[in-house]
């Protein structure tokens, strides 16, 4: 394995890969893993003993991601595969996403992290209904970066005419995505043209390779530095076999910077103070900032729980119960008009209703169409009303507090992800008995 070791990496990059069904995702991260020498030796005898029973005498890179039986028979990724690799520039954690249609709500829970989306389109194929769902789904989770991969050059002479027809194609479409950056590359992930290195196949193109890209793309202002929010995953009380001589409030920033003896609002009491103290795993700090992980001391006794979330005085989020948002469907059992689930948002949990499907989104023309429901796979946009007020920003602003999971409470099924719209006009509630009808 390489000797780079991973304090030399100082920056975190998260990338997904995604497209049909025999793009060739699994075999493009096997090579990149296979040429970056980022395989264990033990790895590499259980690909070769794999590659004798499979026949053919060449090492099948799509089994170091492909880690289920069932995708090895069928050759196609069901689940999403998670690897680490680091190199000396930076550490990485990529997400081999499934291409087929039936997984799409596997390949949205591994884009929901992510800082950048790979996209591989079939040389022989171009563009295709997949490739314009996935970059889709890619600008709906407001993924900063996007490659497009066309691969399997090998098979179509690597023609740059080829290449630049499909890279005309999807830039057309590309024009009604919300994706700052888009760069495309033509490689060939089985024999490792432009993976790791150049291709000498390919001397037209003038671009980086894809490790390249992946090392050099620029993901410092992808953080929201501007709006400071912490939502409270746990309370820490004082505990003196632990040596805790303090109670505390643990969770990861997820957005802005909070310094010690800032003022803070804890929402949704409204109860200002004080941060008196921040620590962390190595110790104390004076400032925190976006994704680290801390636990923030306060001058006064709040009451503050899970859930709950501190920001600054003079940046509130929106406040509400009334939330506009699109969805990505991920049930085989559709949406139900006023129909209840659990919703998880942040660190909160509360209860919601569905009260209206405002369209489902059509995949081939980005237009919306009326619907009676969303079915598995559909993206539409909805709004819901939540029983308890939670403090929310748009998923545009902010990812982490701008995002929420619906849950189907009697099955404890994931039915949908939801990226929060801008603030959507109030809803009456119905009251019963001092309570909200939900």
């Amino acid at each position: 394995m390489s000797t780079a070791t991973t304090s030399q990496s100082s920056e975190l990059l998260r990338f997904v890969t995604a497209g049909s069904v025999d793009d060739g995702k699994s075999t493009l991260i096997g090579r990149l893993l296979f040429d970056s020498k980022q395989i264990f030796e033990d790895q590499l005898e259980a690909l070769e003993r794999s590659s004798d029973l499979t026949g053919g005498g060449r090492i099948n890179l799509a089994n170091l991601t492909d880690g289920l039986r069932a995708e090895r028979e069928q050759g196609i990724t069901i689940d999403v595969a998670y690897r680490y690799f680091a190199t000396p520039h930076r550490k990485f954690i990529v997400a081999d996403s499934p291409g087929h249609v039936q997984y799409t709500r596997n390949m949205v829970t591994g884009a929901s992290t992510a800082n950048l989306m790979i996209v591989l389109v079939d040389a022989r194929q171009g563009v295709i209904e997949q490739t314009r769902r996935h970059a889709y789904i890619a600008s709906l989770l407001r993924i900063p970066h996007l490659v497009l991969c066309i691969n399997k050059m090998d098979l179509v002479g690597y023609s740059e005419e080829i290449y630049n027809r499909i890279s005309a194609d999807f830039t057309r479409f590309a024009t009604r995505l919300d994706i700052r950056d888009i760069a495309f590359i033509p490689v060939s992930a089985l024999n490792g043209d432009n993976i790791v290195d150049p291709s000498t196949h390919m001397p037209w193109h003038k671009g980086p390779p894809l490790l390249r890209h992946l090392e050099e793309v620029y993901i410092a202002s992808d953080l929201n530095l501007t709006d400071a929010r912490f939502p409270v995953q746990y309370v820490l009380r004082p505990n003196s076999d632990e040596h805790h001589d303090f109670r505390g409030y643990a969770g990861q920033v997820a957005g802005g910077v909070f310094r010690v003896g800032d003022d803070v609002v804890a929402l949704p009491s409204g109860r200002t103070t004080r941060i008196t103290g921040i620590h962390t795993f190595d110790g104390p700090r004076q400032t925190a900032y976006a994704p680290m992980s801390v636990a923030l001391l306060l001058a006064d006794d709040v009451d503050i729980s899970r859930g709950d979330l501190l920001v600054k005085p003079d940046n509130l989020p929106n406040i509400g119960q009334d939330i506009e948002a699109d969805v990505s469907w991920m049930s085989a059992r559709p949406l139900q008009l006023n129909g209840k689930y659990a919703l998880k948002h942040a660190t909160r949990n509360t209860r919601a209703i569905v009260r209206l499907l405002r369209h489902r989104t059509n995949i081939d023309t980005l237009e919306p169409e009326p619907a009676a429901t969303l079915g598995l796979n559909d993206i539409g946009r909805i709004r819901l009303t939540t029983l308890t007020p939670l403090a929310f920003d748009s998923y545009r602003r902010n990812r982490q507090t701008g995002g929420f999971i619906l849950i189907d409470e009697a099955t404890n099924e994931t039915v949908a992800a939801g990226m929060i719209a801008d603030p959507a006009p109030a809803i009456p509630l119905a009251v019963n008995d001092g309570g909200y009808a939900i």
